[in-house]
This record gives C-alpha cells, structure tokens and sequence, in this order.
C-alpha cells in the first residue's frame, strides 16, 4: 500500500475515483507507478485518463490549463491544511515532432495502450489501478504493461519504446533523460537505446539552453553523479553539451598532490560524493573547479630538476570559463555568483593557517561558505585526503559564529564625513582598515577607529 499520508497519493487517487465515477477511464500514470514497483518512495503522483481537458476541468473544483492544447491539465486540491498539484494527462497519440521537441499536433484518445505507446521509455510507460491498488492489491497484480516496462525494471534496463530513433527524433531531450534514470535508478542503458543516443547525440543542439541545464542539473543532484557522467561521456552526449569538461579528460596532473590521476578522473571522484540533494549550485561548483587546468596545463621545466606540472592561473581562467558555460545554460545571476565564487575561493583554503586574523573573518563570511567547506573537502578527498586545512578552517568558523565573522561596524561613512571628511574614492580605503583593525581585535570601540583613521589619513 501506498502511505496513507502521503498528501500527493491522496489528492492523485481522489481525482481518479471522481474521474472513475463519471465513467472515464483514469490510472496513476509514468514514473510514481515505476517508483511503486521498486519500492521507492514516489516523486510526483500523476493521473492519465480518457477525459479530454476540458471534461477535466469541468470535473474539478480548481484547475490550471498549463498545457490543454497537448492535453495536460492542473488539478489543485486540497488535503488538511496542505494545498496539492496534479498533473492529469488526456490520452492522446502525437502527431509529427518536426522540430526535435514538441509534436506538431496531438490527437486525443480512449485507448491507454496508444497513449503508452508514445511515452519515452518502457520503465516510465507503466499504468497503474489505483483503486485497486488503495483497496489491499498488490501492486504488481494492478499495472497494466504495454510494452514489457515491468520486466525491464527487472532487468535494470532503460530502453525507449519502439524504435529507439523515433523516440529521440521526436524529443532530443530523451536523451539526456535516458542518462538521468539510468543514473539515479543504477540501470544500464539498453543496446539499441545507447546506439541511438551515440548517433544523434550531435542534435542535443536544438534543445533549448534551460531544458539541457535542467537535466544536468538533475543528473548532478539525484545521488549518482559520477555515474551520469560517465554515461553522458560514453553517449557522446558530454562532448556536445559541456565541451569544456571533456577536455579535461588526458590533461595530466603531479602526482604528488594528485595520485588518482587526471583532471576528469578528479573531478568524477568528487562527483562521486555529491549526496542526493545536494544544492544545485554546490554541484555545478565541484563540476567546474578546475574547468582551467586544461587550458593552463604547463609540463614540467627538463632544465629544471625536480620542477613538476603546473596549472599557473587556473582558477581565474576557470572563473572565465565557467562563467562562458553559466552564461550559455542560462543560469540566474545569483546560481552564477554563486559557483564563480566556488571555483574562485577554492584555492585560498592553503593559506587559512597563514591568513591574518581580519583575512581569514572575511574569507569565512563568504556567502554560504558550507558550500565552500563541502567542496574543498571534496577535493581534498579526491586527491590527496589531507583534511587538516580543512578541519582548521571548520573549526575557526564553527567558533567565532556570525557576530565576530561579521560584526556591527565601528565605523561608518556618516563617521567620517562628522569628522570632518569629504566623501571619495578614499572612504573606501579608511572603512576598510578601521574595519580590517575591528577584526583583528586592535579597536573596539568608534574612537579608537576614527583616531586609527586619523592617525594614517589626512581629513
């Protein structure tokens, strides 16, 4: 049985007996039933039925129209307290898909078995009995299976439904889905599927930049990163969508900071830790930290005994490079912000030890500078498994919190102009050292930082 209190089981199974009651065929649909059959909690519970859209929408008390023309129907309902979207698709066959991403025109049906047939995927293609299912059934005695979806869940495999070449000449997205499921799931990709993606991988381009960066950034956060990866590079896919981390693959590294070997090989070894659920930006981050090594790989000196590789600005050749890929995948400015300081910031933990005390206060004030602990971790483990700048650098910013990391300033520019200062590009310069001196412990109250200023600035 499904969970009783799960609100979007709940909601999805009132709609299919109120559908049922009005005489139409209606089933729980795609992936919830697949995620029922491998006794994994469900992400989204959707509803397939022969009630066109706007029998849909009549049927229901509230409902969104997101996509009537193709079918598909929001039905908001509410469970206690908690409000629930569904998603409730018409039977339908699709029509030609001439633009590699959308059909051109789709017909409705009242066979479930056409509406199946031009789903992506035999796993995701699978109907489930929802009322028998609710009333004690097991759920594998109420699916309905049209095309062997049931046995390929047990054989772990992806395979797309019918002619794998149709499938992704329709919606080159299915492609990438096809290394997402495989990935999360740990399912191999059927042969003819995986021929099919290798052959088409090139005409990923007609896809748009915010759907591609929508599945990558699933791949990189459902829990099997290093694993998607790895299938996007076999697919022929990786090539196509993030040329740049190709390139990575060969490009040497020294050994002595990087036994596991190549750039690739590191960067799938921190992917490799990347939890499910880990924050889209966080992930991007580990994916694009060294993005600049393959472009500032430096060999070792022969005319200098002992001289080793060399990556000779890469971080800021990195935060270039990157912001070239956010910039094509459309990211917001704050995702990008966000993983350019990532890569920016990753090399300063060498020098914590080092650092002056203000330094260091306003290194660990980074905006969520968790994210930043989490991937020099990473790259710690990936390479070397020294974790002691690590463990320092936690510890400072476990201890002094955020009242000592960012302290109410001393100082301000209204200070200044009191004292009798006119405003200028120098204001920056004396907030910043009676600021710097407030961190180091050396002022603590306004006066002493105005006499600091005073003493170093002439009014």
């Amino acid at each position: 049985m499904a969970r009783a209190g799960d609100q979007r089981y709940l909601a999805a199974l009132r709609i299919v007996r109120r559908l049922r009651a009005l005489g139409h065929a209606a089933y729980f649909a795609g992936g919830c039933v697949r995620d029922l059959l491998l006794g994994v909690p469900a992400q989204d519970f959707d509803v397939a039925t022969s009630a066109t859209p706007d029998l849909v929408q009549a049927a229901f008390e509230r409902t969104e129209s997101v996509g009537a023309h193709f079918g598909v129907v929001l039905v908001i309902d509410q469970i206690s307290e908690e409000y629930v979207t569904t998603e409730v698709a018409t039977f339908r066959h699709d029509g030609a898909y001439s633009d590699g991403r959308r059909p051109d025109a789709v017909k409705f049906s009242l066979d479930p078995r056409e509406d199946v047939l031009r789903r992506d995927f035999t796993i995701n293609g699978l109907l489930l009995d929802a009322m028998a299912y609710d009333a004690g059934d097991r759920v594998e005695d109420c699916v309905l299976d049209y095309v062997g979806g049931r046995g390929d869940l047990h054989a772990r495999l992806v395979r797309a439904i019918g002619v794998p070449e149709v499938r992704f000449a329709e919606d080159k997205l299915r492609m990438l889905r096809a290394i997402r499921f495989a990935a999360r799931l740990g399912f191999a990709i059927e042969r003819r599927t995986m021929d099919a993606i290798w052959q088409q991988a090139a005409t990923i381009s007609v896809v748009s930049a915010e759907r591609v960066r929508e599945e990558l950034t699933k791949i990189l956060t459902e829990g099997s990163a290093r694993r998607g990866f790895e299938l996007l590079d076999e697919s022929g896919l990786l090539a196509q969508v993030l040329p740049e981390i190709k390139r990575m693959q060969g490009v040497e590294q020294p050994p002595q900071y990087h036994p596991e070997g190549d750039v690739w090989i590191h960067t799938l070894l921190l992917l490799d830790q990347l939890p499910a659920g880990s924050s889209p930006t966080l992930a991007w981050g580990m994916l694009l930290h060294d993005v600049g090594k393959p472009a500032t790989f430096t060999p070792p000196d022969p005319g200098k005994p002992g001289d080793r590789i060399r990556f000779n600005g890469h971080v800021d050749v990195g935060v270039a490079v990157a912001r070239t890929i956010l910039t094509r995948l459309r990211f917001s400015g704050d995702d990008t912000d966000q993983i350019l300081a990532l890569i920016q910031n990753h090399m300063k933990f060498g020098d914590v030890m080092q650092m002056k005390q203000s330094t260091l206060k306003r290194f660990l004030r980074l905006s969520k500078f968790e994210e930043h602990l989490a991937l020099h971790k990473a790259d710690c483990m990936s390479s070397h498994g020294k974790l002691d700048l690590y463990a320092f650098a936690k510890h400072r910013y476990d201890e002094l919190g955020e009242a000592q990391i960012r302290p109410r300033l001393l100082l301000t520019g209204e200070d200044l102009i009191a004292a009798g200062y006119k405003p200028g590009p120098q204001f920056r310069v004396m907030l910043e050292a009676a600021e710097d001196a407030q961190l180091e412990g050396t002022v603590t109250t306004k006066d002493e930082a105005l006499r600091l200023v005073r003493e170093r600035y002439v009014g």
